[in-house]
């Protein structure tokens, strides 16, 4: 027994011990999994917010001649700062917590680090490199070494932390017993949805609006003004009235297809009111503190409209009539309200308030950060889709 829990296998004992809920529904495994699918696909996630980060805002590029890895053999600069250094190396640390997680249990220890520092390195060299060919971005080796460095931290407290999230800590048994056993995917989309509200929207919970983004790239690819959104509704016009059932809309449809995705990860004895209450209030305070953070502390809760109060109530509403209906169709409610959401988001005009609002936004130092919460808002009702609609759910 002690050399099966010294490498981290399972013995059979181990493997045949489950628990059963008072219902006798959903038996709950106590073994420890041998693989963490959620971090993986965490992993994936995060290695393309930093790429999106990185990246942002993909306009205007250009060659000016400098070999890409130019950076690598330049004197490191005389000017930075201590918020660079720190953003750089917490940028990266949970990079490399999440490859130790990844990788475990096949690779363990110095092994994973070793792995670590090498993915490190070539991602975040790759980060730097492109930036060569973005007027708005500087490639740095400094910020080179405080991204491995980050990763390295991160990798270091993935190796000593390994035990409590991923083998027998009282997080992974309270995961066991309130998540079903598909939940690893899930509990990954419902934590991005708070944070997705970082980044300012048009709408509340109004996720996905890729139209303008898509205008921008294209327009700045060929060299002309390209509207999709004008293509896609011509001598569209909303009045004030309209814009606010719009609104209500796509908050209401946001709000419920949210919380049912956590509803349909969820079993039947977790506190599933604490929890989704929980949930919507967290988005509703990084929602409010992030306004405040990106504009001033007048506007914290300058997002809660009339139309999005009758959108938080309306949603609320059809997530309570949709509470005892059976898991399958809770997870295909939530794909069509976050369709409908998804849709509606983008083929209405720009909201004109939130136009003016956007006005007074500079990103500064925070363009980084900036780019990494509008890849959140963007990327988000996508995940969510992929999670609802994976072929995980077919036999349930």
């Amino acid at each position: 027994m002690a050399g099966d829990l010294a490498t981290g296998h399972r013995t059979d004992h181990d493997t045949a011990q489950t628990m059963t809920d008072l219902a006798g529904h959903d038996p709950i495994p106590l073994a420890p999994q041998r693989k963490s699918v959620s971090a993986r696909v965490a992993l994936l996630g995060y290695a393309l917010l930093i790429l999106y980060a990185s990246w942002y805002p993909f306009t205007d590029w250009q060659n000016n001649g400098l070999s890409p890895l130019a950076f690598l053999t330049t004197p490191l600069p005389h000017y930075w700062t201590v918020f660079d250094v720190v953003t750089n190396v917490l940028a990266y640390a949970p990079l490399g917590m999440l490859l130790v997680f990844a990788l475990y249990p096949m690779v363990r220890g110095l092994a994973a680090l070793a792995l670590v520092l090498v993915a490190a390195l070539l991602w975040s060299g790759t980060m730097e490199a492109v930036q060569t060919f973005l007027p708005t971005r500087v490639a740095s080796n400094l910020d080179l070494l405080t991204n491995v460095g980050g990763a390295m931290l991160g990798g270091l407290i993935g190796v000593r932390s390994t035990g409590f999230f991923l083998e027998h800590g009282r997080l992974l048994r309270l995961r066991s017993q309130w998540f079903s056993h598909e939940a690893s995917r899930g509990l990954i989309v419902i934590c991005a949805w708070p944070l997705a509200q970082v980044y300012p929207q048009g709408y509340l919970f109004g996720h996905g609006q890729l139209i303008p983004i898509l205008s921008d790239w294209l327009s700045d690819w060929l060299g002309t003004t390209i509207d999709l959104g004008g293509w896609l509704r011509p001598e569209l016009q909303l009045s004030a009235a309209q814009f606010q059932a719009f609104e209500t809309v796509i908050t209401a449809f946001g709000l419920s297809g949210a919380l049912l995705t956590l509803l349909c990860v969820l079993r039947k004895k977790a506190p599933l009111w604490l929890l989704a209450g929980l949930m919507l209030a967290l988005a509703v305070g990084v929602k409010s503190l992030a306004s405040a953070l990106l504009f001033t502390p007048e506007n914290a809760f300058v997002w809660l409209t009339p139309g999005a109060r009758g959108g938080l109530l309306l949603g609320v509403l059809m997530l309570i009539g949709l509470r005892f209906t059976p898991r399958r169709v809770q997870r295909r409610a939530a794909v069509a309200m976050l369709l409908v959401s998804l849709l509606a988001v983008n083929l209405i005009p720009p909201n004109p308030y939130f136009v003016a609002t956007l006005q007074a936004w500079v990103q500064g130092k925070f363009l980084s950060f900036n780019g990494a919460a509008q890849f959140l808002a963007l990327i988000w009702p996508f995940f969510a889709l992929w999670f609802l609609l994976h072929s995980v759910h077919r036999r349930s």
